[in-house]
């Protein structure tokens, strides 16, 4: 079943206010049954099992505090939603990020790549500007 512009920016903005509010039984209830998720960077890589996508959203939770998000672009598929943003906040521990032990405040472009199934996010891909965010939070690159 085909889901209109409407209704994937529906799901997609829920998810976003879930992530937001740190809600999450409403970021998972977003994600299909068979969904597959991944940031890049990251040093889980893909994941499939909710059980280790929750564990993730834990730990990010913990360390990242989101204060706005400033909408760029969204391109639309036949099943699929692609959305650009600027992403501005706080990094309490960078390890989600490769930056362990880091913390500071940050604005990062954040490239989400989103797939449905029946009305629910069946994958989730974000690319993370690395660079800016190392930057940012002072680390040195040799």
């Amino acid at each position: 079943m085909r889901m209109s512009r409407d209704d994937m920016d529906r799901a997609v903005n829920e998810h976003f206010g879930y992530e937001a509010a740190d809600n999450l039984d409403g970021v998972m209830a977003s994600l299909a049954d068979n969904v597959e998720h991944e940031v890049v960077p990251s040093p889980v890589g893909i994941q499939r099992d909710k059980a280790k996508i929750r564990a993730y959203y834990t730990a990010l939770f913990e360390t990242v505090k989101g204060e706005s998000v400033t909408p760029l672009k969204r391109y639309y598929g036949e099943d699929f939603l692609i959305d650009e943003t600027l992403w501005h906040g706080a990094i309490t521990d960078g390890r989600v990020f490769l930056c362990e032990g880091k913390s500071g405040t940050v604005s990062f472009r954040l490239l989400h790549v989103f797939e449905f199934k029946d009305g629910k996010i069946s994958r989730e891909q974000a690319w993370c500007d690395l660079a800016a965010i190392q930057q940012q939070l002072g680390v040195t690159l040799s």
